[in-house]
């Protein structure tokens, strides 16, 4: 692992190149306010945002707001949500979230950390996309690529979400935290894919440790 001051230029670096590359990078699940954002994102656990935003769109004709969703009964919303996978556990923090929600917020979500994950199934990941993506809040969020990707590059050797996380804090400026997280899950979705990575054209590559090693 190279030294703090290394990888710092070397996420300034990648940043900038990605940026390049993909310039539009967002939060790929669609909102119009927060609590959307927030069901959206305890859908999205070993599924796609296409096909959760897909699903979302009947899913909040039928439960507009927290108060329908924490009236909804355990097994309608199972089977609104579950071609998303792990729709048990999914729905039942929802429902749990929603009446938290209410009894505690008045149907607002909070933007603090400390407050989003004492929510029911909510953990660190799901909170900094709300913090970031909804109130501006700098939040690193640590997904599948993000995982995949920082240890690719060098920039963590930790396996663990949390350990990963604030291992990026030291080392991304803090007004990156937000897009940095969208540059990689774009490049790990078009690029550097898991099973065939693309390192013949990949914009990175030359800081890229694990590219350059498989090149010897």
């Amino acid at each position: 692992m190279k030294s703090l001051d290394d990888r710092r230029k070397r996420a300034r670096r990648i940043i900038r190149a990605l940026r390049k590359i993909f310039p539009d990078a967002q939060c790929k699940l669609t909102f119009q306010t927060p609590f959307e954002l927030l069901v959206k994102t305890i859908l999205s656990a070993q599924c796609t945002d296409e096909r959760v935003n897909r699903v979302a769109l009947d899913l909040f004709n039928k439960y507009p707001g927290p108060e329908d969703f924490a009236k909804a009964s355990q097994g309608d919303l199972e089977k609104n949500v579950q071609s998303t996978g792990l729709f048990r556990n999914k729905a039942r923090h929802i429902r749990a979230c929603a009446a938290y929600l209410i009894e505690q917020f008045g149907g607002v979500v909070p933007p603090s950390m400390d407050e989003l994950i004492r929510f029911p199934g909510v953990g660190r990941k799901t909170a900094n996309v709300i913090l970031g993506n909804v109130f501006g809040i700098p939040a690193i969020v640590v997904d599948t690529h993000v995982i995949r990707l920082s240890k690719l590059l060098g920039l963590t050797l930790q396996n663990d979400p949390e350990k990963i996380e604030f291992d990026l804090m030291k080392i991304l400026p803090k007004k990156d935290w937000v897009s940095f997280s969208h540059l990689l899950s774009d490049h790990g979705r078009q690029t550097c894919i898991a099973r065939r990575p693309q390192c013949g054209r990949c914009c990175v590559e030359k800081d890229c440790p694990s590219s350059l090693l498989s090149q010897i």
